[in-house]
């Protein structure tokens, strides 16, 4: 009996010697469900070999479901690395014999990613992983996968399997960021963000994600100090100036926005908001200085009212330039056109003013 049950073992080694690996694989797939056969390491490491080699064949490959080769395989090497550990006869080998079953569970997934088949695909990718446990491009090409078929969940467990590898990457944190946001989970953005700036604490995207969320949640002092640091990891990006004035202007600090303008302008001339903020801080200025003379008695008028009237001309002219470029750059934006149009009204420039007016009630028609 016991002759019986060792002799399967042997006929599949020698079919498989021969060539007749169909032979072989019904053989060596009755001993591993033989319980006198089934603890053993040979049993396990023949049939590894038995199903590799008809993975390799032309022929025999035919008879295997897709992946069923590389899958068994490795079953049965991983089956006999756990009986005869890494050290023994056959243990040996199957760890050499496994190297050579990641090329082809990865080759196998990229096939058929590129057939856009993300369900094989991922369950190669993983397959792979499973092979080499240390290897992180199969992870990453499975996260890959999984977003190609809006399986955002299963993109996401791989790149946090990635980050527990201790893989980081800015595209890893780029693409957590970026799912978060298509599912507009707000929370999950800002973890992400975070967990980003602790790993790369210079980089100007993430610095830039943190400002914003902190801009959108209304938080004015903590969104200040970040945009100070963003401003002096990138001194020259003119839209981080542009977006300080802003705050400060919030804040009523006028001189500290019209420095931050000035310089956002400097920087990048074709800044709009820039250019208009720059417009309107010379507009407001010149309408301070109408409204206080507008408010004089007769007496203190004719003292200093022509002085006040005279300052007022000259802020509302050296808002025109500023306004002219942000229409040039948005010729369709209603502030601005208003704003000009007031102007140009305001210094006597009657056929200016005009075309902006009826431009402005061209566009209240549509």
């Amino acid at each position: 009996m016991v002759l019986a049950q060792t002799s399967a073992v042997t006929n599949a080694i020698l079919n498989q010697r021969t060539g007749l690996l169909d032979k072989a694989r019904v053989d060596i797939d009755k001993a591993i469900v033989n319980e006198k056969t089934m603890g053993k390491a040979k049993t396990w490491y023949t049939r590894g070999e038995i199903y590799q080699g008809m993975l390799e064949s032309p022929i025999f490959g035919k008879q295997l479901q897709p992946g069923e080769g590389v899958q068994k395989a490795f079953e049965s090497y991983a089956k006999t690395i756990e009986i005869d550990t890494k050290t023994g006869e056959f243990g040996k080998q199957a760890v050499t014999r496994m190297d050579g079953l990641y090329g082809q569970a990865f080759n196998d997934a990229v096939t058929s990613y590129n057939a856009k088949e993300y369900d094989k695909a991922i369950a190669s990718y993983k397959l792979a992983s499973q092979i080499k446990p240390q290897d992180t491009t199969a992870v990453l090409y499975s996260a890959y996968a999984s977003e190609a078929k809006q399986d955002f969940a299963g993109a996401k467990a791989s790149y946090n399997q990635l980050l527990g590898m201790n893989y980081k990457s800015v595209t890893l944190y780029s693409r957590l960021l970026q799912m978060a946001k298509m599912q507009k989970n707000e929370a999950e953005a800002a973890s992400v963000v975070k967990d980003a700036l602790v790993a790369y604490p210079a980089n100007k995207a993430f610095m830039l994600e943190d400002l914003n969320m902190s801009l959108a949640s209304g938080k004015g002092e903590d969104a200040l100090g970040k945009i100070n640091k963003s401003i002096a990891a990138d001194p020259s990006n003119s839209n981080l100036y542009a977006v300080r004035g802003s705050m400060y202007d919030q804040q009523k600090k006028t001189d500290l926005a019209l420095l931050d303008y000035k310089k956002a302008v400097e920087l990048d001339p074709n800044n709009f908001d820039a250019q208009f903020n720059l417009g309107v801080y010379n507009y407001n200025k010149a309408a301070d200085s109408y409204t206080k003379a507008s408010k004089m008695d007769l007496k203190t008028y004719q003292v200093s009212g022509k002085k006040f009237e005279v300052q007022g001309k000259k802020f509302f002219e050296a808002s025109v330039p500023y306004f002219e470029k942000a229409l040039l750059l948005q010729p369709d934006d209603r502030n601005t056109l208003v704003s000009l149009q007031k102007v140009y009204f305001r210094l006597g420039r009657t056929v200016d003013s005009e075309r902006l007016n009826a431009k402005l009630q061209t566009m209240n028609k549509k």
